[in-house]
């Protein structure tokens, strides 16, 4: 664990749908300005364990606490005003707004509303292609330009954690090498970072540690 202040700590959380246990035993921590990488087999839970970070699932037992604050059970609305946005998987853009509408609604909530130009400015800065293409329809875009968009409008939601499940999952390796530049600028800039992506080469490089979920539980991964 690094010596800087936890910032995430998550103990012995369970999760289940229905009589299906997806998660037992997960424990976890995460400093500030840190990144983890999560790895696992398909099913072993890593989407799950994001989404219960993130508040869209309610956990069954455990805790999760994000700098100070008990988190398990709040929901979505609130984690996220408390600073931890996930990208999830498959995009899940607004294809009807613009570019920059779709942005702008990931500045809605109540603590980014005041930093919406910072914000943009930054988002612009990382992904100028969004930049060229504001007025653009989301919808109208290549699937690649959909996951920066993606991501952009997260950002947009000025967190101090983002959550990532599988963010380079069919992109081609242009768009991934600038997906992971974007990230590993953030970390820089003291963003913490949680992802699971299947190319376990680039996650590595960009995480200070990974951790394995394997049958529910979870533990360091070499």
């Amino acid at each position: 664990m690094s010596a800087r202040a936890t910032l995430l700590a998550v103990d012995r959380l369970r999760v289940a749908h229905g009589r299906n246990v997806v998660l037992e035993e997960v424990s976890l921590e995460l400093a500030a300005g840190e990144a983890l990488a999560l790895f696992g087999a398909e099913g072993a839970g890593k989407s799950t364990l994001l989404a219960a970070i993130a508040g869209l699932v309610k956990p069954a037992g455990g805790t999760i606490c994000f700098d100070g604050v008990q988190i398990a059970g709040l929901g979505s609305a609130k984690v996220c005003n408390l600073g931890i946005v996930l990208v999830p998987e498959g995009r899940q853009i607004f294809p009807a707004l613009t570019v920059a509408d779709n942005l702008k609604a990931g500045a809605s909530i109540v603590r980014a509303r005041a930093r919406a130009p910072e914000l943009f400015e930054q988002v612009y800065g990382l992904f100028p292609k969004l930049a060229e293409r504001r007025a653009q329809i989301a919808g109208t875009m290549s699937g690649g330009e959909q996951q920066l968009l993606a991501i952009g409008r997260c950002l947009m939601s000025a967190p101090r954690l983002l959550l990532l499940d599988e963010p380079t999952q069919g992109l081609a390796e242009p768009t991934r090498d600038l997906v992971y530049g974007a990230l590993r600028a953030l970390r820089a800039g003291g963003m913490a970072l949680m992802l699971a992506d299947a190319n376990e080469e680039l996650a590595r490089a960009l995480a200070d540690r990974a951790c394995l979920l394997a049958n529910g539980r979870s533990a360091p991964a070499n």
